[in-house]
């Protein structure tokens, strides 16, 4: 089986290239991972694979996202370059989000992902049910 490289050994390489020490580098390979692998960004990337879509479309396609927290992933998204948001002068403003190129460098990770979660679903509630009965006296 090949062995899942850590957050280190990639920012060790990538670090010492530009002169970071290991630890900053670290830091902000974790920090990225926490933005790209947080359930909401998740979704909103997986909604935005097919097309481009507004902002109240996005948020009837993310079932369960308040709009607070749609905002707060869309920018974090945004800042970190993996959508683009565009505004078009008109009453109301419209404005829509598009993925961008590295954005879309993240489809298939985020596909694989749910698609591992879809096909381990029961085995995993399954486990869940038998931990949590051990629980109870």
């Amino acid at each position: 089986m090949p062995s899942i490289p850590d957050s280190s050994s990639a920012a060790r390489t990538e670090g010492h290239e530009r002169g970071e020490t290991e630890e900053e580098a670290c830091r902000q390979v974790l920090q990225i991972l926490g933005v790209i692998g947080d359930k909401w960004s998740i979704l909103v990337i997986g909604r935005l694979r097919d097309r481009t879509l507004r902002f109240g479309e996005l948020h009837r396609a993310v079932t369960g996202i308040s709009q607070r927290m749609l905002t707060l992933t869309l920018r974090q998204l945004e800042r970190d370059g993996l959508l683009t948001r565009t505004v078009y002068a008109s009453v109301p403003p419209r404005v829509e989000y598009t993925l961008t190129g590295l954005g879309s460098t993240l489809l298939d990770a985020a596909t694989a992902f749910g698609e591992w979660a879809a096909s381990h679903r029961k085995e995993i509630g399954d486990n869940r049910r038998r931990y949590d009965d051990t629980l109870r006296p």
